[in-house]
């Protein structure tokens, strides 16, 4: 396995190794310093970031490689210079490219003519980074057994929606996405992927829309922001009444499992996708969930440069 371009991609044993490592790196940062000694990665991104971008230099640089950021503006990809050829450029250069960018097409295309490890830090369509650092944070509160745990996700159909299902099935889980039905429901395309990986692995995908049964004696309560990056005033005029009966409240959170969480990727929008007591009260782990961005994003690059991936068969 070359790339992670997408949560599908990862087998249960290929996470399992990432989650051991990142635990590793949380324990000590410095563990791996020279594994990208004198070589640089470069971290292109055409969306704004606050922790990809942050967790991704400070990960190359506690691998001992230099980060070099690349705003969407400052390639010729702007200029019409192919993906293919920006690709190559960047493979003669750098050891390793992580993007964060809107089309999962254009990532995937990087990937076929890149001849390094190219990272995929989040599209319209999936977001295995983020992933991996909530089931790091899900292993650290509740160990490995999983065993009658429901893992929650509560809101848009979008982005996150898919890659919670997704990492949920490779880890045998039963994951739940409760959504407004319609056009922010999750795609069922990815839906359908998600029940074949959870047939595999023992696990079970379901999507609902009703977030109180969701909700019911549920391990985690996971939710994203409701306006993502592009959409419109249009769409928030639709949207926010659509999804206001998702928030996650102090009285949803009372109907989970005793020693539930509450977890959030972040921007976190209170009063809007969750209350401020909830994201600011003790169940919140969503400060350790940040934090485990870098520590999965050191152990991508440092097993991807190794070449200690296999993929997924199905």
């Amino acid at each position: 396995m070359k790339d992670l371009l997408r949560t599908e991609h990862l087998s249960r044993a290929d996470v399992e190794l990432l989650l051991s490592t990142a635990a590793e790196f949380a324990e000590n940062p410095l563990r791996s310093n020279t594994a990208l000694a004198n070589k640089s990665v470069a971290i292109y991104m055409t969306k704004p970031s606050t922790r990809t971008r942050l967790s991704s230099e400070t990960a190359v640089a506690h691998l001992g490689g230099t980060p070099i950021f690349i705003r969407g503006d400052e390639l010729q990809l702007g200029r019409g210079e192919t993906i293919a050829d920006t690709a190559k450029i960047i493979s003669g250069y750098c050891s390793a490219l992580i993007i964060r960018t809107f089309a999962q097409a254009d990532v995937d295309e990087l990937g076929a003519h890149a001849s390094i490890p190219v990272i995929n830090a989040l599209t319209d369509d999936d977001h295995p980074t983020q992933l991996l650092a909530d089931w790091l944070t899900i292993r650290e509160k509740f160990g490995s057994d999983i065993t009658g745990r429901k893992f929650v996700y509560l809101g848009d159909g979008n982005n996150m929606s898919h890659a919670w299902l997704l990492m949920g099935a490779i880890m045998g889980a039963h994951v739940v996405a409760a959504t407004p039905s319609g056009k922010w429901a999750p795609d069922p395309v990815v839906v359908a992927v998600a029940k074949n990986i959870a047939a595999h692995n023992g696990g079970r995908v379901e999507v609902t829309h009703d977030p109180e049964s969701a909700a019911k004696d549920a391990s985690v309560l996971y939710t994203d922001v409701w306006m993502s990056m592009g959409d419109s005033e249009a769409d928030r005029a639709e949207k926010m009444p659509a999804l206001s009966p998702f928030a996650v409240t102090e009285n949803l959170m009372k109907l989970t499992s005793k020693d539930s969480v509450f977890m959030h990727c972040l921007p976190a929008h209170r009063g809007e996708e969750v209350e401020a007591s909830v994201i600011d009260g003790p169940r919140s782990v969503v400060w350790r969930e940040a934090y485990h961005r870098r520590t999965t994003i050191q152990a991508i690059l440092y097993h991807l440069i190794k070449g200690d991936l296999k993929g997924s068969t199905h």
